[in-house]
């Protein structure tokens, strides 16, 4: 497998061996991204940060990754204060970065910007999340927080929330359908998984069925992924009050869930999670914002040739 100076920008890229491979090597990162133990595995080695969107948890688990390996961060900081600002491309930007680093993480809001990096860049482009399209470090850390908490075999999983615009769960179909899981799904009808996605992992081997609420979603699964209503992605903005609180997870919710379920999120949260939801067992998203150090850590070991 090849992972060194080679670009991440969507789950399609990956074998099911490549992503055991990487999941393998996050877990034995852990010790080093709590802090447990030091390395100097990235030393003298830059990561360029380009974020054209807010962020909080990619942006930092990407900088304390590279920093817990002992490298260093260039971070764009606000597009206002760049060339950016001025009407510089896309690619003039990667070309003028790539000379300062040795890869860069990219978050853009168009959909198919990280591909376009990666046609200018010299070094690795890892895409940070691309519009409504692809989030392939949030799928690897969703695996691996699924392998920690759960089971990545004989999986079953309910995905609620925002399936359309939803570019995490787009991208965790992708992955999951490598291991055979049985997906449910739950959304508004203005929010259901495209047709195309549907009719992709069904042909890979996923399993898939529609149900109407989450009660009902939940009732039989190992593993509840919850998303965020997105409304910076609705060209409409009644569109999107119509479908802001349709769907919300609470203690009386879980009744019809098994004791071992596992709650995930993305985050951030608005209002589809209860805060007193954070108090149960079930709950797994703080756990799983966590899990993007190791997993973003060995990423950045595989591309730039630290680690095999």
């Amino acid at each position: 497998m090849k992972f060194k100076d080679q670009p991440v920008i969507s789950m399609r890229e990956f074998s099911r061996e490549m992503i055991d491979h990487i999941l393998t090597a996050a877990e034995k990162m852990e010790p080093i991204a709590r802090g447990e133990q030091r390395s100097d595995l990235l030393s003298g080695k830059i990561l360029a940060v380009l974020f054209f969107e807010p962020s909080t948890r990619t942006r930092m688990s990407f900088e304390t990754a590279m920093l817990r390996l002992g490298g260093d961060v260039l971070n764009l900081g606000s597009v206002d204060a760049s060339s950016i600002a001025k009407g510089e491309t896309l690619a003039d930007t990667i070309r003028v970065v790539d000379g300062y680093v040795d890869a860069i993480v990219l978050r853009h809001p168009k959909e198919g910007a990280a591909h376009l990096a990666s046609e200018f860049s010299r070094v690795p482009i890892l895409n940070a999340g691309d519009g409504a399209g692809h989030h392939p470090t949030q799928t690897l850390l969703d695996l691996y927080t699924i392998k920690r908490e759960s089971q990545l075999e004989n999986l079953k999983i309910a995905l609620a929330g925002d399936l359309k615009y939803g570019r995490t769960v787009h991208s965790l179909c992708y992955a999951l359908s490598l291991y055979g899981a049985q997906i449910t799904l739950t959304s508004p009808k203005e929010l259901r998984m495209p047709d195309e996605i549907i009719n992709d992992i069904t042909a890979r081997g996923a399993k898939i069925k529609e149900v109407d609420s989450i009660e009902e979603a939940i009732s039989d699964v190992d593993v509840l992924y919850m998303t965020r209503i997105q409304k910076e992605r609705f060209p409409d903005p009644a569109e999107y009050r119509k479908v802001a609180n349709k769907l919300k997870i609470t203690t009386e919710t879980l009744k019809s869930a098994k004791p071992e379920l596992k709650i995930m999120h993305p985050l951030p949260r608005v209002n589809e999670i209860d805060n007193n939801v954070d108090d149960t067992p079930h709950a797994c998203y703080f756990k799983q914002a966590f899990y993007g150090v190791p997993v973003r850590m060995a990423l950045l070991g595989l591309v730039l040739g630290a680690i095999e």
